[in-house]
């Protein structure tokens, strides 16, 4: 069987900077204090009005495959992960494939909410070591959701920001590729957070649009442990799997939510916090294109090398959760 290897990332994320103080004006209350000190936000990019999910993509996408030493022809399958796609149908993947030049490659999206990159880089893993005929796949990880804010609400509107990560996966040349993997949903958690309404369940009504109900929207609170819980049960089963502990993976890439949790988890873990990156501070919460941008900036910064053990712990609203052990395959 065919180990999948990560060959190329990117990662793109709009010029429009948004400050903490930002909200310190709009609201005309501290929310500097709490973004600073419990979420570990200073500040956080949105999109231009003019701008949709595809145009944050396409520029991430391309340094995946600059970096990757391969064209948008070389591309076998294109996987997008979002829950805000450019349309509802058909899939963003087909809009990249088109823009990207990418002929050859099939297209589909996926949606397991802020967990997407990681289940995207699941499935390509999987598609390449069952079937010879894939040889690269890029994995997309999007997010814009500064058009699904409610501005009324300053808890959440102060978290969420914009910006896409990717990266292609191909065979492996050597024997670094990836290892070991585990899901975990907890359904019950299915209505405490999301865009509930333009679906079936909920058609997008007049009347919904003026209760803003087409908005990004926590009708529920999910346990604040939940993460603290999960991420290093998971992490302990998909390193038990390849006879590993958590001490000896070199980098944790964990979605980018809520700091404290990933202080919360890496403590329980008995890890030094730092073995985890982070990417909130200057970027916000971008949801599922966070830790696909976690992986872009410690390449640009030339931190992991050949053999480093990775695991990348996803965690998004269903209550859905992906976990993937990997070793690095070269030098940054």
């Amino acid at each position: 069987m065919r180990k999948a290897t990560i060959v190329g990332t990117g990662m793109y994320v709009p010029e429009n900077v948004i400050k903490n103080e930002y909200f310190d004006k709009l609201y005309n209350k501290d929310i500097s204090t709490f973004l600073e000190s419990q979420r570990g936000i200073f500040e956080r990019r949105w999109m231009d009005k003019s701008q949709r999910t595809s145009d944050l993509i396409l520029p991430a996408a391309q340094e995946a495959l600059k970096n990757a030493n391969i064209t948008a022809k070389d591309l076998d399958l294109i996987i997008v992960s979002t829950d805000t796609p450019d349309y509802l149908s058909p899939s963003t993947a087909s809009v990249i494939q088109y823009k990207l030049g990418a002929v050859n490659a099939g297209t589909f999206d996926i949606n397991s909410a802020c967990a997407g990159f990681v289940s995207g880089c699941e499935i390509a893993s999987k598609f390449i070591s069952a079937d010879h005929k894939y040889k690269n796949i890029l994995v997309v990880g999007a997010y814009a959701m500064s058009k699904y804010l409610n501005m009324d609400d300053y808890k959440t509107s102060s978290l969420f920001a914009d910006g896409a990560s990717a990266a292609v996966l191909s065979a492996s040349p050597n024997e670094y590729g990836f290892l070991s993997s585990a899901m975990y949903t907890d359904g019950q958690y299915h209505d405490y957070m999301g865009i509930y309404a333009g679906g079936t369940s909920q058609p997008l009504t007049h009347q919904a649009i003026e209760n803003k109900e087409h908005l990004l929207s926590f009708p529920k609170r999910v346990p604040p442990e939940t993460n603290g819980i999960h991420w290093p049960r998971l992490t302990n089963l998909i390193t038990d799997q390849i006879k590993k502990t958590p001490a000896d993976v070199k980098h944790y890439f964990i979605t980018q939510f809520n700091l404290q949790s990933i202080y919360e988890a890496m403590d329980k873990m008995n890890l030094p916090r730092e073995k985890a990156h982070y990417v909130m501070g200057k970027y916000g919460y971008t949801g599922s294109a966070s830790i696909g941008m976690c992986i872009a900036e410690a390449v640009r910064e030339h931190k992991l090398k050949k053999g480093d053990l990775c695991v990348m712990l996803g965690s998004g609203g269903g209550m859905s959760m992906t976990a993937i052990a990997f070793e690095w395959s070269y030098n940054t």
